[in-house]
């Protein structure tokens, strides 16, 4: 490959439309030594809403708990309460307690299916290849727990229970990860996350298929047919809002005829409802109308510019970030609040204890959660089974395996499911609850006790991934005894200076150095990084990664999707093609692989280098790069063929 030409100096432009550039840290002062962890309680303050909405969970079990424990006739009586929602013959009779369950967890159960469609349409799952050994994961995680269960529990009279272990509570986890979990959580988080997912797709057949009775098949025809009209409801040029609503509820209420539970009816929606990444004409679109309405403000043009916004993004997103508050901050909690009631005193933890139960709970979730998942991700190593990204190692998995542990949300849903006999159901309870609580703090020791094994200033010190020339964007002869990689930013100042000193380095040891470009968006001051990142990897499956990377430097201010567009066009590339690059899962993932490298490593300012293989501190003209390369041992820049 031809080495990227640098300009010799900026374009300067005044700041045009949405495009904002701030000055991103000097990668001289700040990144030279990795930042400490902050404590527990700064991570606290700064906790984002699933951080937040799991210390809700959390505090609402507590209450639940407490309630329970003081007053269990009041707190039986307030979620034994009537609810009859309807006129005169046609009226809907539901407990309180019923209706949180039936009702407004299917909202919950939506918002999962919108998960699900969502990461096998452009997440994790959408390559064989990234999804497998997640998948093969959770699918032990959802066996071996219940193995194990049945095994515990025969002779109880309880053995159809299996299904509260199977299932990982999703909010509990994510919220666990941020709070206990390792330094540069990222990889480990989307790894589970796409665990999760295969988790849920699978509690949820089960809650299907074997926790349902009595099916009416009338009423699931009618629940077919709304399905179908959701599912061409995007085909509405307006009002598709109330359409999808009033067909929501008309499937609601056929599930809760049919005997399938109601709940599964959010899954069946979600799953027909359209999603897809950003189109970059409509995003362009959407900004050309705000811009007039910058000029010209009035009512007209902000509704045109508005809705020009929202249909940019696909309706699943739009209803996930919609809804995700409501989950976090209300839905789940109420749930807790509601499900949660479990007695606690002498004569009760003594039964437990010794209820068969109880321990096939806590086994089937600490245990199995964690020999079904490790393990299976342990044999998908040895067998070369798919593969795990740089800096998920096993013993990350193993820590994440722990955490798997937490069963909350469907595991309490499907006690009252599984189990009829109140006291039993109360053991399962506790079960439930000391199983979470195990699975909680074993993790958060074990984390803690892999992270102090691993001073804090050796991360980032070698590169966690060996340059590959199938992948990397590789600039000189793959033998050549120098390899300098570079992280950086299309946005960053410091990164257009870097170019001429990488090109220096070129220039003085010719056949000698391979140069190495990866991807360190710095998002947080540079609101286009990630756009320009996945247009050049675009332009790169086209052959032009070169020329659109100049391109990119030479005009660090205009990086919107119409100027996406016209480079790719003045370099004579395929737009169509392009474009449908561009809007693609896997140039997504290709730069969101990079950006997590450089999170595993805490490069904090860009760019940051690493000569052979060792992590570049100090200046970054080409003397300074060139004495680096010569110092450091060739041996240490492994690459991988």
């Amino acid at each position: 490959m031809n080495a990227p030409q640098p300009p010799t100096t900026p374009a300067q432009h005044p700041d045009f439309g949405l495009t904002v550039i701030t000055r991103s840290p000097d990668p001289t002062q700040s990144g030279a030594t990795p930042p400490p962890r902050p404590p527990l309680t700064e991570r606290i303050q700064a906790m984002g809403q699933s951080r937040l909405g799991a210390l809700l969970l959390l505090v609402a079990t507590i209450i639940a708990v407490i309630w329970a424990n003081v007053s269990y006739a009041s707190y039986e009586q307030v979620w034994g309460t009537h609810l009859v929602i309807g006129l005169e013959d046609l009226q809907l009779n539901f407990t309180l307690h019923a209706f949180v369950n039936d009702a407004i967890m299917a909202v919950f159960f939506f918002t999962v299916g919108l998960e699900v469609r969502r990461e096998f349409a452009i997440g994790e799952l959408t390559t064989w290849s990234r999804a497998m050994v997640p998948v093969a994961a959770a699918i032990a995680g959802l066996a071996v727990p219940a193995l194990l269960y049945v095994i515990i529990a025969t002779g109880t009279g309880a053995e159809e229970a299996w299904g509260v272990v199977i299932s990982t509570d999703t909010a509990f986890l994510v919220g666990a990860l941020a709070l206990v979990g390792p330094r540069a959580p990222g990889r480990l988080r989307v790894f589970l996350l796409a665990m999760a997912v295969v988790d849920d797709i699978g509690a949820l057949a089960i809650i299907a298929l074997i926790y349902t009775d009595d099916l009416q098949i009338l009423p699931l025809a009618i629940a077919a047919v709304g399905l179908a009209g959701i599912f061409f409801t995007r085909y509405l040029r307006a009002g598709r809002g109330p359409t999808y609503g009033i067909l929501s509820v008309i499937v609601w209420l056929a599930f809760l005829a049919s005997g399938v539970h109601p709940t599964l009816a959010g899954v069946a929606i979600a799953l027909l409802v359209p999603v897809y990444r950003p189109n970059r004409r409509d995003v362009e679109h959407a900004l050309s109308l705000t811009q007039t309405f910058r000029q010209s403000p009035n009512s007209q043009y902000a509704r045109a510019a508005a809705n020009s916004l929202r249909e940019s993004i696909s309706i699943n997103e739009r209803l996930q970030s919609a809804y995700a508050p409501v989950i976090a901050y209300a839905i789940i909690p109420l749930f807790a609040l509601a499900n949660a009631g479990v007695r606690i005193n002498g004569e009760i933890l003594a039964d437990a204890v010794r209820s068969p139960i109880m321990w096939a709970i806590v086994v089937g979730l600490v245990v199995g959660k964690f020999v079904g998942i490790f393990g299976m991700v342990w044999l998908t190593r040895v067998f070369h089974i798919g593969s795990l990204g740089p800096g998920l190692t096993l013993r990350r998995i193993a820590g994440g395996s722990l955490l798997s542990g937490i069963g909350f949300t469907i595991s309490l849903f499907i006690v009252g499911l599984a189990i009829s006999d109140a006291e039993v159901q109360n053991i399962a309870r506790v079960g439930v609850l000391t199983a979470s609580v195990i699975a909680f703090a074993a993790s958060a020791l074990f984390f803690r006790i892999s992270e102090r094994s691993t001073p804090s200033s050796d991360i980032g010190h070698t590169l966690v991934r060996p340059v590959d020339p199938a992948r990397d964007h590789v600039y000189g002869p793959e033998d050549a005894p120098y390899t300098l990689v570079e992280y950086g930013d299309f946005q960053c100042e410091f990164c257009l200076k870097a170019t001429g000193a990488v090109r220096e380095v070129q220039r003085e040891l010719g056949d000698n150095v391979r140069y190495v470009w990866r991807h360190a968006p710095l998002s947080a001051y540079h609101p286009n990084a990630v756009a320009a990142a996945e247009a050049s990897e675009a332009a790169f499956r086209q052959g032009k990664f070169g020329e659109f990377m100049r391109s990119l430097f030479a005009d660090q201010e205009h990086q919107q999707p119409a100027d996406m567009l016209r480079r790719a066009d003045e370099l004579g590339l395929d737009i169509d093609r392009f474009e449908s690059d561009l809007n693609s899962a896997e140039v997504a993932a290709r730069v969101r692989d990079d950006a997590f490298d450089a999170e595993a490593m805490e490069i904090s300012a860009v760019p940051t280098f690493f000569v052979n293989g060792v992590r570049h501190v100090g200046p970054f003209d080409a003397a300074s790069l060139i004495r680096a390369l010569e110092s450091t041992p060739p041996s240490s820049a492994h690459s991988r063929s």
